[in-house]
């Protein structure tokens, strides 16, 4: 029985073609070599897994090469590649930054440096992880990096550009390295299986490929442990049994537990896949991608950004066909909601359950409005009901007009039709505006200050009576321009509040700025909340306490 080598080792790439999801990059390199336009310095930054020290190693075999192909690909014959392969070249070295990261480390690179190449034009030397290098090390690697010998070419790799100093970065030709794409991974892992002699179902390989999130070294890594599971034949449901998935199957069960209002079956299901001993949060946030996925399936132009099996992409088809938009969007609400706040929960499979219901109870809302909207006479005005024009209000019998509140007579009506009739939008907005007497509005407004955060906005309210004006606007007092702009920013979300709880559409505010005198009776009523405006309060009854807190040189806090 010969020794394993794993597949990230075994099929690692030896030619920039044969690199996956990096043909940009490759191509440029390509290039670079050609027209002789090589740098003294580069920057290999991205994920882990995504090959960038692939492609340095490709990169420095390539110009060291003495008979590169036409597309500049190293011949992988002559005395400079094999000495590469064989690790005895004495033209590339490789450097881990991670465990040589201190000045004397970069003082014993900077004299390797003098030593030219002994076969091939260049000495390249390719420093790993290179962010881990100390700051002192960074200061010291400066001078050699900006002014190396002609022969020498440095290649630095780094999964955290962020942490790298910006006078090394100016000196580096910099390449930001992609994540490879689910289909590119798959692809990849089924070359691979067709050359291991391993049998697999599609599907299975597309759970390995979102399992590594675009690392090819993370997915061929789970490949080669899902076959020391399955053996020669590679299945989906063994696969998710091998990386503790959780089955699509589920999602499908639930979305259709759903739309048809079973919130009895979302409970036990939930209940069936946390015995199997998944994480609820896992659960939650899966689900949230099974929403998204069902969304994209909606749109024709959409449904390249569904990223799963070939059959499993049926399904979802299938299922996005049977569910409203509506749904959809107001799924992920709930579930993304339930995500976010899934922490902060006290007893979190409950809080995972009350989403459940309520997304089992959507469908039945929805239901239950159409069956009332349709069950509802033909003389109730529906405050929902889209606006029409009154022409076509005034032409139907009386017998069919909307009703008015009680206090107006189908006469009134009758008569009003002979008139030049309101659309039935201004109807609406008669029939909900309500009257309200000023205790109402005081007690409506006092609880919104309640929800107002900033302390002296929040005492304004609190210290202001709201007035009645003619019809229904409400007067309400400000300072000055600066202050009353603050206080419009409330407006919006005060006035709807307003409208909401006093069941009146034509409620508006109209904030006047108070004269002087008010002003200066205003400023004296507001309640001190910060420490200065509590000083400056107690300074106004007595003066002799800003006079102390100045001699002691005290501070307010």
């Amino acid at each position: 029985m010969g020794q394993f080598v794993v597949s990230a080792i075994k099929y690692r790439p030896m030619t920039f073609a044969s690199v996956v999801g990096q043909s940009s990059i490759g191509i440029t390199l390509q290039n670079a070599i050609q027209r002789g336009h090589l740098s003294h310095a580069y920057l290999f930054c991205g994920p882990r897994g995504v090959g960038k020290t692939t492609c340095a190693r490709i990169f420095a075999k390539t110009i060291n090469c003495l008979n590169p192909s036409p597309e500049m690909e190293a011949c992988g014959e002559c005395e400079s590649c094999r000495s590469f392969a064989e690790g005895r070249s004495y033209c590339i070295h490789e450097l881990d930054a991670a465990s040589n990261n201190s000045v004397e480390d970069i003082r014993l690179l900077s004299e390797q440096v003098r030593v030219p190449p002994q076969v091939g034009k260049y000495s390249v030397y390719i420093i790993d992880e290179v962010h881990m290098l100390s700051p002192a090390a960074f200061n010291a690697f400066l001078k050699t990096l900006e002014e190396p010998p002609e022969y020498a070419i440095f290649i630095l790799a780094t999964t955290e550009k962020h942490k790298i100093l910006p006078t090394i970065l100016s000196r580096c030709q910099i390449y930001d390295f992609n994540r490879i794409s689910v289909e590119g991974i798959v692809s990849h892992l089924e070359e691979i299986a067709t050359k291991e002699g391993v049998k697999y179902e599609h599907d299975a390989l597309n759970i390995i490929a979102r399992k590594a999130d675009g690392a090819m070294r993370d997915a061929l890594s789970i490949f080669d442990r899902v076959v020391s599971f399955c053996g020669d034949s590679i299945t989906y449901h063994e696969v998710i049994e091998d990386l503790n998935i959780l089955d699509y199957e589920y999602y499908f069960r639930l979305t259709d537990a759903f739309v048809e209002g079973k919130y009895a079956e979302s409970i036990k299901i939930l209940n069936e896949i946390l015995q199997k001993g998944f994480d609820p949060q896992h659960f939650i946030g899966g689900l949230c991608s099974h929403f998204r996925d069902l969304l994209v399936c909606k749109d024709p132009s959409t449904i390249m950004l569904l990223e799963v099996g070939k059959n499993i992409a049926e399904r979802y088809l299938a299922q996005a066909a049977t569910c409203s938009l509506s749904f959809l969007f107001g799924a992920l609400n709930i579930s993304s909601q339930c995500e976010a706040g899934y922490k902060a929960s006290g007893y979190p499979r409950l809080h995972v359950e009350l989403a459940l219901l309520n997304l089992s109870n959507m469908e039945s809302e929805k239901k239950n409005a159409i069956a009332e909207s349709s069950s509802e006479p033909d003389n109730k005005v529906s405050p929902t009901r889209t606006a029409t024009p009154s022409t076509e209000v005034a032409a139907k019998p009386v017998s069919t007009l909307p009703s008015m509140p009680k206090s107006i007579s189908l006469r009134s009506i009758s008569e009003a039709s002979a008139k030049p009739a309101p659309t039935e939008t201004k109807i609406v907005q008669q029939a909900l505006s309500n009257e309200f007497t000023e205790e109402k509005l005081r007690e409506v407004w006092l609880a919104y200050s309640e929800t107002v955060r900033a302390p002296r906005l929040k005492s304004w309210l609190q210290e202001h009576n709201p007035e009645r004006g003619e019809g229904f606007i409400i007067i309400y007092p400000s300072i000055n321009n600066e202050h009353k702009q603050r206080l419009i920013d409330l407006s919006s979300g005060l006035i709807g509040y307003l409208r909401e709880k006093l069941a009146n559409t034509e409620i508006d505010i109209d904030w006047r700025i108070i004269t002087d005198r008010e002003k200066q009776e205003a400023e004296h009523n507001i309640r001190p909340y910060t420490p200065w405006d509590i000083l400056k309060f107690m300074s106004q009854k007595n003066p002799t306490i800003e006079d102390m807190r100045r001699e002691l040189d005290l501070d307010v806090r």
